[in-house]
């Protein structure tokens, strides 16, 4: 079972650069599969930059397939649930390119499906601590919930479309991708640019959660969490214990 850590475990890093190169030190400890990467906001942003990653692990991926999903997170830590557009990379960036347009970010992915994030960490204090506390501890995120494709998702309008998320039955956000940023493909172009600065090689098939639509809504162990898209596509899981 995943414990709590009331207190941050160590000195919390002081720039985004301090904070990254926590987060690569605890993949290379973890030493798992990386099947994904999630994309958040910073706000206001650091020396320009507005978005943050973190690795999505592929033991923490799970497919929607009408089944009761049960998806954990750290008991007496953080916990949230995100409704997000999640894109899947079609092809390797070219380690070489260090600047993507929208377009260019498009045209690398090849599938577009609705989704969960799971936020968790056993630091219930990681969102009052700024950015780099929350990418150092692997962006936040604690698991992905992958829901249906989006059926002829390049001549659709994905801004346009409104989101829903519900716990135990209640509404508690909505809201579109039009005030987000530039959108689920900036998103992407963000994470090809800021790999590439890494070193960080990204393969086909992996995912990227994309941020949240309605925002951030706290969950508790034993809840049922729903996200609706545009009025007819759903996804849902339960919440459980680490």
């Amino acid at each position: 079972m995943g414990a709590a850590l009331p207190d941050y475990p160590g000195t919390m890093p002081a720039a985004l650069e301090d904070a990254y190169a926590v987060q690569d030190a605890a993949i290379a400890i973890v030493g798992a599969e990386v099947a994904g990467w999630k994309v958040g906001r910073i706000n206001p942003p650091i020396d320009g930059i507005d978005r943050l990653a973190g690795p999505i692990f592929a033991a923490m991926i799970a497919a929607a397939d009408g089944a009761e999903l049960a998806m954990p997170v750290f008991r007496d830590g953080f916990a949230a649930a995100e409704a997000e557009f999640l894109l899947r990379i079609a092809g390797t960036p070219d380690p070489d390119k260090t600047s993507y347009t929208i377009d260019e970010a498009r045209n690398l992915i090849d599938a577009v499906h609705v989704g969960i994030e799971i936020a968790s960490s056993p630091f219930p204090g990681i969102n009052e601590h700024g950015p780099t506390v929350t990418i150092s501890d692997f962006g936040n995120n604690n698991g992905l919930v992958v829901g249906a494709p989006i059926e002829g998702w390049r001549d659709v309008d994905l801004d346009s479309w409104p989101v829903e998320l519900r716990v135990n039955g209640e509404r508690v956000g909505a809201g579109t991708t039009s005030t987000m940023l530039d959108g689920p493909f900036g998103a992407a172009r963000f994470l090809f640019e800021a790999v590439v600065a890494r070193g960080i090689p990204l393969a086909p098939g992996q995912w990227i959660s994309t941020g949240a639509v309605t925002g951030v809504h706290p969950v508790a162990i034993g809840d049922r969490v729903e996200a609706t898209f545009d009025g007819r596509l759903m996804v849902d899981c339960v919440i459980s214990a680490c």
